[in-house]
């Protein structure tokens, strides 16, 4: 599903993963209709960067 939301509103995933200043970059990167492909593709990078922190923090019994 959030990867969905990356692609389409890249701004709107940054808010769901705790950032929101990148979210509001982001946004101003996608108003332009040129910016809207590097914005999904940074979205996506950063999707997967919050999706590995996830799995290290669980794996060193953090559990966030």
């Amino acid at each position: 599903m959030r990867l969905l939301l990356a692609i389409l509103l890249p701004w709107l995933q940054f808010f769901t993963i705790g950032r929101p200043f990148a979210g509001i970059i982001c946004l101003i990167l996608q108003v332009t209709l040129i910016g809207w492909v590097p914005a999904a593709i940074w979205s996506v990078y950063a999707l997967s960067q919050y999706n590995t922190d996830k799995k290290i923090s669980r794996a060193f019994g953090n559990g966030n």
